[in-house]
């Protein structure tokens, strides 16, 4: 049995008429629009001194900070990530229309938070830090692609429906 509404059931795309304008209504919108890409930025400034870090063996201070960093980007886009779903789907997150990426986002969250908790109780190594801190960016990178090609499907989708009314 579905838990999904009529109105889900027969929606075209991904937003009703009604989610689409408060969608485009929100001030959410455009925040999230700036996070992804400097989150992107970040992943990828970080990406690279971690990898230096486990080539060379230099630079463990610079790749630490930028993980840091990269961790604190991703929990502020999480949190209004989930104020954004609350104000156009109505729930904070699992929303029928993100419901697996909001699920692949805690897994994401999950592995950024372990490798924090790993550096402050030295847990780890700082070799076995940027390994896992490899496979937290491993997840992100899954998990942001399932964001790009859900909203790049849904602004195909509005497009076609746009030209079939006009």
């Amino acid at each position: 049995m579905s838990n999904r509404t009529k109105a889900e059931e027969t929606k075209p795309g991904l937003y009703t008429e009604e989610e689409r304008a408060r969608r485009d209504a929100t001030i959410w919108t455009p925040v999230q629009g700036v996070l992804a890409p400097l989150q992107f930025v970040v992943f990828l400034v970080s990406l690279g001194l971690v990898v230096r870090y486990l080539t060379t063996g230099f630079g463990y201070e610079a790749a630490t900070i930028s993980i840091v960093l990269k961790t604190g980007v991703l929990y502020i886009i999480m949190i209004t990530g989930a104020i954004w779903e609350k104000v156009v789907f109505g729930q904070y997150l699992l929303a029928p229309a993100f419901f697996w990426e909001d699920v692949f986002s805690f897994l994401v969250i999950g592995l950024h938070t372990a490798y924090l908790w790993a550096l402050f109780t030295a847990a780890l190594a700082p070799s076995q830090l940027m390994w896992l801190a490899l496979s937290a960016y491993a997840v992100y990178v899954i998990n942001a692609a399932q964001f790009v090609l859900k909203l790049r499907a849904a602004r195909l989708q509005h497009a076609q429906l746009t030209e079939a009314t006009a």
